[in-house]
This record gives structure tokens, sequence and C-alpha cells, in this order.
């Protein structure tokens, strides 16, 4: 007992504990490594049987310490190189560790890649034990000659290496499920296993490396892949404080390409194959349309107040008449006097067989009117869409917090923001192509169209909440616009060439390019 109170002993078994789990650690890398490939239910089972194994091989070879000593014996040799028993282990050891770490990094890094339809195919319990027996016999031939060298009793070295590999288990599990969580930390380990392997066979063959450098590699490398995960995870939570809905559009719009303008420079080596898209530029349009729908506000899709086309009752009857008769919608408010004063929705058709048996159209209900449907400009888009589905054909007026008319809403003005224009017979496209890089464009252009045109996507973040043309420009402007300004924003310019009413009626749009070149 007079061993429990010497100092020394103590200091000699800490600092073997701390040896041998070093040692164990390339052993527990390849283990976690290893497992992955067994059914889940399968593979504490393996890392509890490797560590057992390894366990009961070093307690072995302690026991027969004197054999040990012998395996340094040269038993024959090559011209200059000589190879003892150890040599020999360590030599066959480093040839499979690095056999089999390029293996898997084989498989990892230009591996086939299997549809997730087909099941996982997972290896036989007996090959991946049989893998553990190969590296454990390696990996504690050198723990224990380490052992060897650093501590004299039996005792103090079984007791370091029963508690090493205790404490190893109890890491196991973490450490497996940390290993197969991160891709880059198994790629990672494997190659300190290519380290490892080739210390091995060159020690095998007389050339000493010492572990100092292998550790120092290897420690380096961790602290920067630990740097490089906390990146990771302060990245990941940076994106998490974006919408999950925002996030999904955009992996979506990701993969079905990136829709802003590639630049000449990166395609220039580029065949016609590989600038070839899977999809065409309106299929992106028009799922960037659907994902963006929900985001959108009534404001940046309806019929705004300067185009709506609606009847005063305050006018003559063959003003009227006359006026309906132009028209291409099939319905149309009624006011009196003013749109504000809306009286209700009618049929085109309906008001003008009323005005031609000369039938009153008023509130009264005897007329062809259907009571307006009102949306405040605040609700969704999705919301608008419910109370078209409900209206009957009819459409739906939108007003300000004041009760001012601001506009109204088809199912046309839904499908004009999934798939583009659809222009009345009065009416040309808001955005016009005059040549290449070069366009005409209303003040009242939708800002998610342009966006699309000019394959940006500056427009609508820049605008302010903006819902047109004309605001984007004012917003960057910060003044009453004149003829003649100019704004200048992600390679295109936009010049204002026409105002009505203190508004921007006409903008031409050039890419900053195309301008260059003239």
């Amino acid at each position: 007992m007079e061993w429990l109170f010497d100092p020394t002993i103590w200091v000699g078994l800490l600092t073997l504990i701390l040896l041998e789990i070093v040692l164990g650690i390339d052993n527990l890398i390849f283990i976690a490594i290893l497992a992955e490939k067994l059914p889940p239910h399968q593979r504490d089972k393996a890392r509890l049987i490797g560590l057992s194994l390894a366990m009961g091989m070093r307690l072995g070879l302690l026991t027969i310490v004197s054999w040990l000593v012998t395996l340094t014996t040269p038993l024959f040799s090559l011209g200059s190189f000589s190879f003892s028993g150890r040599d020999l282990i360590l030599l066959l050891g480093g040839i499979f560790l690095l056999f089999k770490a390029t293996v898997e990094l084989h498989e990892r890094v230009e591996g086939v890649m299997h549809t997730q339809s087909q099941s996982r195919v997972y290896a036989s319990f007996a090959s991946v034990v049989a893998q553990i027996v190969v590296l454990d016999a390696v990996f504690s031939l050198d723990a224990v000659i380490t052992a060897v060298g650093m501590v004299d009793q039996l005792g103090v070295m079984m007791a370091a290496v029963i508690i090493s590999i205790g404490i190893m288990i109890l890491a196991s599990k973490p450490l497996t499920r940390f290993v197969n969580a991160h891709p880059t930390v198994v790629v990672l380990c494997l190659s300190f296993l290519l380290m490892i392997g080739l210390s091995l066979v060159a020690e095998g063959l007389g050339f000493h490396i010492p572990k100092g450098y292998l550790y120092a590699a290897i420690g380096f490398s961790v602290v920067i892949e630990g740097l490089n995960q906390f990146a990771h995870r302060n990245s990941l939570k940076n994106e998490a404080r974006v919408p999950f809905r925002e996030r999904t559009a955009e992996s979506v719009l990701r993969l079905l390409g990136n829709r802003k303008r590639a630049e000449p420079a990166a395609d220039a080596g580029d065949g016609p194959a590989a600038r070839e898209e899977t999809f065409a530029v309106e299929e992106r349009n028009m799922v960037s349309g659907v994902l963006a729908l929900a985001d959108r506000s009534i404001r940046s899709i309806m019929t705004p107040r300067s185009e709506m086309s609606w009847v005063n009752l305050e006018h003559d009857a063959a003003d009227i008449l006359q006026q309906l008769h132009d028209t291409p919608h099939s319905l149309v408010p009624v006011c009196r006097g003013e749109m504000d004063q809306v009286i209700g929705i009618g049929r085109t058709k309906d008001l003008i067989g009323a005005l031609i048996l000369g039938r009153p159209l008023d509130e009264s209900g005897a007329g062809p009117l259907r009571t307006p449907i009102i949306l405040p400009e605040t609700a969704g888009v999705l919301r608008a869409m419910e109370t078209l589905k409900r209206a009957h054909g009819q459409l739906v007026l939108v007003a300000d917090e004041y009760g001012s008319v601001q506009g109204l809403l088809t199912p046309i003005d839904i499908l004009e923001a999934i798939a583009g224009e659809f222009p009345d017979e009065d009416e040309q496209p808001a955005i016009r192509v005059l040549g290449p890089g070069q366009w005409e464009a209303d003040g009242s252009a939708d800002l998610h169209l342009l966006e699309q045109i000019l394959e940006t996507d500056t427009l609508v973040i820049n605008g302010a909440g903006s819902a047109s043309l004309a605001g984007f420009l004012v917003e960057r402007l910060e003044t009453l616009p004149e003829v003649g300004q100019v704004v200048e924003l992600d390679g295109v310019r936009y010049d204002i060439l026409a105002i009505e009413n203190r508004r921007i009626a006409k903008v031409g749009i050039r890419r900053m390019d195309a301008v260059n070149e003239e």
C-alpha cells in the first residue's frame, strides 16, 4: 500500500492516462468512422466491442512485457534496413491505415451518390469488427510500448489503460455523433489517419518522426476547424433570423437558377452547352412570382386609381352610353360626382341595356348595380384572393385608411403578378422593348415585373415599399421629379422622359454598358 502515498507514482499515473487518451484518440476516431457504416442499432455495440477489445489487448500485452521487449530485436535485414517484430507490425498497420483512410476519402469525396429512393446498404457487423480488431492491434502496441517506457510498475500501467479506455468509452458516443454530423470533420479525421499511417510506415522502416510534430499539426488543424465550425454556427444563427418561408423561397429560386444577369467575363470560356439552363427565364419568373405573391401588398398588384375606368352618374346618358360602348372592361364602378362616392359595380352590358331602356342607374336597388366589395390597402394578397373567390366574378375596390378609393383588383391582376402583363385593348404594355439593353416604361410599371425583365433583385429592396417605378425613382431622388433627371443603380440608367400632373409618366431605361458603347 506504500505506492498509494508515493507522489511520483501518482504523477506517472496521471501522465500515462493523458498519453494513453491522446494515443487512443486516433483509434477512437477510426472506430467512429467505421461505426457509421453499420445500422443505427448496431453502432453503440460496435463502439463498445471495439474499445473493449482495445483494452483487452493492451492489458494482455502488458502481462507479457518481457515478450514485448524481444519485439525490438531485429529479425532480418534488407540492405541497410533491419526489421524487428515491432517494425513489421507498425509497417503492416501503417499500410493498412493508409489504404483504409484513402478508400474512405475516395468514397466521401468522389464516391457514387445514390438516390434517396434506394435503401441504404450497410456494412456487415463482422467485417467492421474485424477492421477494428486489426487497428486495435496496431494502436495498442504503440500505446503499450509507450507505457512500458514511462512506468516501471505493472499495476500503474494497467490502471492507466483501464481508466483511459473508460474515459474513451464515455466520450465515444458524443464524439461519434459530432463527427458524423459534420462532414468536414470526417474528412479532417481521415487526413489525420493518413498522417498517422505515414508515421507508422516511416517508423517501421526505421525513420523516427517525433510525435510532437504530428500532434502539433493535428492540434493546429483542430483549432482551424473549430473556428470554421464557430463561423458556420454564427452563419446559421443569422440565417435563422430570416423567416423560414423567405429562406425556402430563396432556396427554390437558387435551384431554378440565379435571376441576376450573368457577367460576360464569367462566361467567356464556356461553350453553348455550358450556358444552357434547365429552366427558361419565363419559368423562373413565374415561380418567382408565385413565391413572392404572399409577401406583396395589394397596392403592388392592383389597377391604380389613375388608370381606372368608372361611370359618373352626373354625366348625360348619351355620354355614359358612349363611354360604355368604348370601354373594353366588362365591369366598371358606378359613382356619383367623384370616384370616392361609389354607388355600386355594374356589368357593362347591363348598364348599356338599362340606359337604352331608360331605366335609372341608382342605389335604389331597381337598377343593375351590385354592392361594391371594398378591401383596405393593408390587406394581404392571399386575403384578396379569398375575397375574389367569394365575389362570383365581381371586382374588388381598394381603399386607404381615409376611405378614398386607391384602385381596383380583379383575378387578372393576380395572374399578371405571376405571369406578366395582359394588356387590354385600350392599353399598351407598361414596359416596352426599344432595342438590346433599352426599354421605355410607364411610371406605373410594376417594380417586380421590371426586376424580372432587367434580371436584377435590387429594385424592390431599394424602393422602400414603393410598388411602381415612379415611386422607386421619387424615393431615390427625394424631390419632385423633373424631366431629364437621371438615376443610376446596379448598372442600369433611368431617364425621366415625361411628367404629367407632378407624377412620372414615362421613363427611359438603358443598361450602362450599352450607354458606354455609344
